[in-house]
C-alpha cells in the first residue's frame, strides 16, 4: 500500500512538472486507491469553484466557504460512494448543491432574510473626483451587487441553473444530472431566468453607457 501510494504521488508530481494534468475521475479514483494527494489535487481544483457555485446561490460568502468545507468533508468521508458512470464534476456539485438546499431550508424555517450591502461596514463611500481607481472599483463593486442580488430574486429553480450555467460554466447535459431534469426543462428554465434578470437589470446598460463616457 505504501509502495502503491508512492508511486501514485510521483505520477502527480511528474504530471504536474510535465504540464500534463489527470483527469478527476482518474485522480478520485488514485484517492479511492489510498492516494491522499490525490484529494488535495481535487480539493485545488474545485474549491473557489464551488465557493463561488454556493455564494452566488445564497448570498453569503461565510456561509459558502462552511458548505464548501462540509462538502469537502463529504468527499473524504464518502469517497468510496462515487462510481465512473457519472462524471467527477456533476458528484461533486450535487454535493455541495444539497448541502445549499439544507442551509435554504434551515432559513425558511428560522424565516430569515439576508440583505445585501454596499460596504462591509455598512457604510456609504465617500468618493474623491480625483480618484477615478477608486471610483472604478465603486461602480464595479455597485455592479456586481446589483448583478447578485437580481440572482438572489430568482426563484429557486432558476437560480440553481442560471449560477451553474452563466457562472460555472457547465453544460446542459452536466446541469441536468446535478438537478435530474430533463435537458429540455433546464434549457427552459435557464431562459426564462435569463429573461428574468434582464427585466430586473435593464437599468444597468443605461447606467453603464453614463460611467464610461
Amino acid at each position: 500500500m505504501k509502495q502503491t501510494s508512492y508511486n501514485s504521488y510521483q505520477m502527480l508530481q511528474d504530471s504536474k512538472n510535465n504540464n500534463f494534468s489527470y483527469k478527476d475521475e482518474e485522480l478520485i479514483l488514485q484517492f479511492q486507491q489510498g492516494n491522499e494527494n490525490a484529494f488535495v489535487e481535487l480539493v485545488d481544483r474545485y474549491k473557489n469553484k464551488l465557493i463561488n457555485f454556493t455564494f452566488n446561490y445564497l448570498g453569503d460568502r461565510d456561509l459558502a466557504e462552511d458548505i464548501v468545507q462540509e462538502t469537502m468533508l463529504k468527499l473524504y468521508e464518502k469517497r468510496h460512494y462515487y462510481k465512473p458512470i457519472a462524471k467527477f464534476s456533476t458528484w461533486i456539485y450535487t454535493i455541495a448543491r444539497n448541502q445549499a438546499n439544507t442551509e435554504l431550508r434551515k432559513r425558511k424555517r428560522r424565516n430569515i432574510s439576508f440583505l445585501s450591502q454596499m460596504t462591509k461596514n455598512g457604510k456609504d463611500f465617500d468618493l474623491d473626483s480625483k480618484a477615478p481607481d477608486l471610483i472604478d472599483e465603486f461602480h464595479n463593486t455597485y455592479l456586481a451587487q446589483r448583478i447578485n442580488k437580481a440572482i438572489q430574486l430568482l426563484p429557486e429553480h432558476f437560480r440553481e441553473v442560471i449560477v451553474l450555467r452563466d457562472i460555472q460554466g457547465l453544460s446542459y447535459e452536466d446541469i441536468g444530472s446535478v438537478m435530474d431534469a430533463p435537458l429540455g426543462t433546464i434549457k427552459s428554465r435557464i431562459n426564462r431566468a435569463r429573461i428574468q434578470l434582464q427585466a430586473e437589470l435593464h437599468d444597468l446598460k443605461k447606467y453603464r453607457s453614463k460611467i464610461s463616457k
